[in-house]
């Protein structure tokens, strides 16, 4: 891993699309928070700095900062948004609030052909804008390459510096020419030799985890997601028989996840390490008795769940490393530096006090899913694996709204198996997105036979997603749903009412709860 290109956070939303788009461009890219100390920008493997969007104002006392040596550092910047707005404001250009904001889709018309950035694109182009403030006037010595109707510096650069900025976002989807722009900045702007691709990480990998870990013993706790699984792989491939994994079976999988899982990394399956399932349903059915609130639900599975796999680890006895699945929006999203909390992650902060490890191994720390996946296939995993539907880590607790108990498990496992077997029977690209069943608390009277019933009612979800920070509705055909819902309600017991959810997010989330 040599080259290498670092974005700089401001607090932006789409810090991760950005290093995903780098990286889309077989280049690795960092994500580092505001408060990075410059020295650390120095390295010589560093081609180039973007400095991502913000929800501030850069003329403001207490805004997100940065040390203005940052620009003659003599590598490359690029400026997005609010990352533009700030060097407009440190270079003496002038930062102003606009008197139209700029939402949404917005056409920019192009000012001069000539331009490094922007090269190729088209006279008009539809991007994606979110801002109140804008560059009222550019800083000496730049040269305005873009604009709209209420926006007067839409991009502009300066080429004798390498400095580089525009007010939209080129990283989500919606700027049609987004992906042109980064290839142009990262291979002719930044000169880039894109080094980074699976084949080589995965080679890679393997031979920092051997010279890591040496003659130690390693515990991974394996869930049968595709983190996890391309975590055990690449272990196993590094050190064998060294490896141990512990799959705890909490009951809350979707049907036949538990056999598959161990038919796959079992001891009739392709891979030398040291396999443990525990079957632990029971346990976990009692836990959860009488508790219907999903906050108290996700604490009580993921609180068991370490638990049972403590005990386990007890019998095996001493083992030097605890491996993780942990992955880089993991790392992101649970802040990174000083940078926003979105979410805190379980396996994000370093090793529990009351475990006994030496240190943590996290192989897949530094990839997005969709590299994860990239690595998988690169193993040889089976592609059924690699891209199974993505699932919680609560499983179908958080599908499951109220009381979990046993039968509820029963009839969600059997609703959502049915489910998915008609998207594959009518062949439906699952992959874009998550689809699944979840049982409501809410039954309703239904006739069957001339017989009167009193039942639950089926949820069926199927949303489409590029980065699961949005979603739409998928719309499915009608005559699947009728097909799902006929045999749900023929096949499952205790079901007699199918709905489909058409909630995007927002305002809802991808799950229930």
């Amino acid at each position: 891993m040599a080259e290498k290109i670092i974005v700089l956070d401001f607090g932006g939303q789409y810090k991760q699309l950005i290093a995903r788009r780098v990286r889309e461009n077989n280049v690795y890219a960092e994500i580092l928070p505001n408060t990075t100390p410059i020295e650390k920008l120095k390295d010589k493997d560093i081609k180039g700095i973007i400095l991502t969007g913000g929800p501030d104002s850069v003329y403001l006392e207490d805004s997100p900062s940065y040390d203005p040596a940052l620009y003659t550092l003599g590598v490359p910047v690029l400026g997005i948004c609010y990352g533009a707005q700030l060097m407009a404001y440190q270079l003496g250009g002038q930062v102003k609030t606009a008197p139209v904001s700029e939402y949404g889709s917005t056409e920019v018309t192009m000012d001069n052909q000539s331009t490094m950035l922007l090269k190729d694109w088209k006279d008009k182009s539809i991007t994606w804008m979110s801002h109140t403030d804008y560059i009222a006037v550019p800083p000496e010595g730049f040269e305005v390459t873009a604009h709209t109707p209420v926006c007067p510096v839409a991009g502009m650069e300066n080429r004798e510096r390498n400095l580089y900025a525009v007010q939209f976002h080129p990283e989500v989807e919606h700027t049609e020419e987004g992906q042109k722009l980064f290839r142009n900045f990262i291979y002719d702007i930044c000169k880039c030799e894109g080094t980074w691709k699976m084949d080589s990480f995965v080679e890679t990998s393997i031979q920092e985890l051997r010279e890591k870990i040496g003659n130690g013993r390693v515990l991974c706790a394996l869930s049968g997601g595709v983190d996890s699984s391309v975590c055990a792989v690449l272990l196993s491939k590094a050190i064998g028989k060294q490896l141990t994994c512990v799959f705890v079976d909490h009951g809350l999988l979707r049907k036949d996840e538990g056999d598959e899982v161990e038919a796959v990394f079992g001891p009739e399956g392709p891979y030398e390490l040291n396999f443990i399932r525990v079957n632990a349903q029971e346990y976990f059915y009692e836990k959860l008795k009488g508790v219907s609130d999903p906050e108290q639900k996700r604490k009580i599975i993921g609180a068991e769940f370490i638990n049972v796999f403590e005990k386990e680890a007890k019998k095996i006895g001493m083992v030097d490393f605890l491996a993780q699945g942990t992955i880089y929006p993991d790392v992101v999203e649970s802040g990174i530096g000083k940078g926003a909390v979105i979410k805190s992650h379980h396996n994000v902060g370093g090793l529990p006090d009351h475990v006994d490890f030496k240190d943590i191994v996290e192989p897949l720390r530094s990839l997005f899913k969709d590299e994860v996946r990239q690595a998988g296939l690169e193993l040889g995993i089976p592609a059924k694996l690699v891209f199974r539907q993505p699932f919680p880590g609560p499983g179908l607790g958080i599908r499951i709204v109220g009381e979990v108990t046993e039968e509820k498990v029963r009839i969600v496992q059997e609703a959502d198996y049915i489910y998915r077997q008609e998207l594959e029977k009518a062949g439906i690209d699952t992959g874009k997105g998550q689809f699944f069943a979840a049982l409501t608390n809410m039954r309703s009277v239904g006739v069957m036979g001339d017989h009167r019933t009193y039942d639950y009612a089926v949820a069926l979800r199927g949303v489409i997603t590029s980065d699961f920070m949005t979603a739409e509705a998928a719309e499915i055909p009608w005559s699947v749903l009728q097909t799902c819902m006929n045999r749900i309600i023929n096949e499952v017991k205790g079901v007699n009412r199918v709905v489909y959810d058409l909630t995007s997010k927002p305002p809802g989330t991808i799950e229930f709860e």
